[in-house]
């Protein structure tokens, strides 16, 4: 077995044993919720419909989450907490989670391979790469907070404007 092949399997053992745990720990959440003083909340039709819709049409969500960073954990929780049924899980779960592998298998320790090649070759290249994410990094935050506290300020404005 190659070194890809490997490193993809394990990868996937661990996504599957990450996510299915968040799905677990989803659906304890959710089952302990609906005994607490928001089950009336619950219990409503709105929370019931939404709840139909991620249990039937929600695996492709899980899916695709495993392409995105930062959402795959909120999705596999969801899926748990709204009682996303074994059957419609477990699919998109392996299939997600194979992607998931195949591609930090390849691509991901690729460019960690580039990166550790790059240092050790050309040391000030590296440095300067990692600067470079780094900064990028940082103004895509600056840029995003800065957004987001403009925001009341604009939605404000505008009401002001209607009036």
């Amino acid at each position: 077995m190659d070194e890809v092949a490997l490193t993809a399997a394990g990868l996937y053992v661990i996504v599957l044993l990450r996510a299915g745990g968040t799905y677990a720990v989803g659906r304890l959440a959710g089952a302990g919720a609906r005994r607490s003083k928001l089950a009336a909340r619950y219990s409503s039709g709105r929370f019931r419909r939404v709840e139909r819709a991620i249990q039937r049409w929600g695996a492709p969500v899980v899916a695709v989450s495993f392409l995105t960073v930062g959402f795959q954990t909120a999705a596999n929780f969801l899926a748990g907490s709204m009682r996303m049924p074994l059957p419609r899980y477990l699919p998109a779960l392996f299939v997600g989670g194979a992607g998931w592998a195949l591609i930090y298998a390849t691509a991901g320790l690729g460019a960690l391979e580039l990166l550790g090649r790059l240092f050790a070759e050309r040391t000030a290249f590296g440095v300067a790469a990692v600067a470079v994410v780094l900064l990028a990094v940082c103004g895509w935050v600056v840029y995003r907070r800065r957004r987001k506290a403009a925001a009341p300020a604009l939605r404000e404005a505008v009401v002001e404007e209607q009036h």
